[in-house]
């Protein structure tokens, strides 16, 4: 009789598999990096994709990227659950990106801010995730494997910029771009999609008129995303934590 595991056993069990043997599971964490002799991890991809956010050019109230990005991942398509109240479905509903507000303590302005995954280079997400359904890809992505994902939610918690949702109901209406199902962690994949097709625009950036997005190669320097960078000072949020984010913010 086979013996089965209770979750803190398979978890235990996803933690070993994610640190050693996850070639054998056919996990896709593994070979999208490689050590180098000093123990450090490089990309093997000559890309790296990534954007630079003006938020100067970011006006209070316009909703013209969350709204893009709502489309193109069918996150518009899913129905508030019954009995839920307005403010309880605010709160639960999946969100790539959110309108964040910002206020400068010395001179009382507030800007307002798009607040996405990060796409980090060494993401807190992957490195607690028990099954390796997050994963970063070699251009740089990070995404989630909906077939692996146990909904165990640590990358949620680890992650510092709030930047993941958990579908919590069963899900009616969804597009072959972006499947989805109850009990899955998800969050911003750079409309992964479209990267994978030959497109190098992501929605939120085709959908801002303030041209406030820039995105592209960040390891090319020709790219307009490289020159933007060139151009103007840029920040991490929270840069103290050395993630060598793929999402770069100017006038933080």
């Amino acid at each position: 009789m086979k013996k089965q595991l209770d979750r803190r056993e398979f978890v235990k069990i996803g933690g070993l598999v994610t640190a050693g043997t996850a070639v054998g599971f056919g996990l896709p964490l593994l070979p999208l990096y490689r050590a180098s002799a000093t123990g450090e991890v490089a990309d093997r991809s000559g890309l790296r994709w990534g954007m630079v956010i003006d938020i100067t050019k970011c006006k209070d109230g316009c909703t013209a990227c969350v709204d893009a990005c709502d489309e193109e991942n069918g996150l518009n398509l899913l129905i508030k659950p019954e009995g839920a109240s307005d403010s309880e479905w605010d709160k639960q509903r999946p969100r790539w990106i959110r309108e964040v507000k910002l206020k400068d303590n010395l001179t009382g302005r507030i800007s307002t801010m798009p607040m996405m995954c990060q796409h980090c280079e060494h993401p807190p997400c992957v490195d607690v995730c028990p099954t390796g359904a997050s994963f970063r890809r070699a251009d740089g992505i990070v995404m989630v494997d909906r077939h692996t994902c146990i909904g165990c939610r640590y990358c949620m918690m680890a992650c510092p910029y709030n930047a993941r949702s958990f579908i919590h109901e069963n899900v009616k209406f969804k597009i072959t771009a972006a499947p989805r199902g109850k009990g899955c962690v998800e969050s911003c994949n750079l409309c992964v999609h479209r990267r994978d097709n030959g497109g190098t625009t992501t929605a939120c950036q085709d959908a801002c008129q303030q041209g406030a997005i820039v995105f592209g190669d960040l390891k090319d320097p020709n790219s307009a995303v490289s020159q933007a960078m060139a151009r103007y000072p840029t920040v991490q949020i929270r840069g103290d934590l050395k993630l060598n984010t793929g999402v770069r913010y100017t006038d933080v």
